[in-house]
């Protein structure tokens, strides 16, 4: 039987979708593409549109300068946090959150069902945030604020959302979870986001791995 065309993959966000601190192979995005792969999902490396620092106008204008970005089959999302370190309305996140998934929903071909996001990690808790002398409680209920206009924004519109954040916060400050710059999560630390996106991620492309079968 001829091969199948593999899945186009791609995932939007800021430095926790790049990988900011750690080589290219322990980011989230690939390390679920592999995972996936190794379920009998046939998809492609995954093309990261990401760079530290950016909120979500920044990404979305960066979305801009890219078109045409064409069509995908499978779309990732993650972003926020840029959001929250500076300070900005969390109204102004869910406005440009909810247009965010209009696009990613958009370049998935209109298929909802092909959007997986994920929560913002709570980074309150890294050595960096103490360096800061940022209050974890405080950094804590912004990014729960912040993840829960998310997940309702996705819940209206059957979009899968995958909350990240307690593993963030269970361990998330060990020097083996974390880049060298005490922020940025490790590649070990993304393979704990990945066991609990891996489940989800399958059952959206489940009638690829359906088709890849027959």
């Amino acid at each position: 039987m001829p091969a199948m065309t593999p899945l186009r993959y791609l995932a939007l966000g800021d430095s926790y979708t790049i990988g900011e601190g750690i080589d290219a192979d322990g980011r989230w995005p690939r390390q679920l593409a592999a995972g996936l792969r190794a379920a009998g999902i046939a998809i492609a490396e995954p093309r990261i549109l990401a760079t530290t620092g950016w909120t979500t106008d920044e990404l979305s204008a960066a979305m801009d300068a890219a078109e045409p970005l064409g069509q995908w089959d499978f779309v990732s999302l993650l972003i926020g946090v840029n959001n929250q370190y500076r300070g900005l309305p969390l109204a102004e996140y869910a406005r440009s959150f909810d247009a965010l998934l209009t696009r990613a929903t958009a370049l998935a071909g209109g298929r909802a069902g092909r959007v997986l996001v994920l929560s913002i990690p709570d980074w309150g808790v890294t050595p960096f945030a103490r360096r800061e002398l940022r209050s974890p409680r405080r950094v804590a209920a912004e990014l729960d604020a912040c993840n829960a206009a998310a997940a309702e924004r996705c819940r209206a519109r059957g979009i899968a959302f995958v909350d990240i954040t307690g593993i963030s916060r269970d361990g998330g400050d060990a020097a083996a979870m974390l880049a060298d710059d005490g922020l940025h999560p490790s590649a070990a630390q993304y393979a704990r986001w990945v066991d609990a996106a891996l489940p989800v991620a399958r059952a959206l492309l489940a009638d690829a791995a359906t088709a890849s079968a027959g």
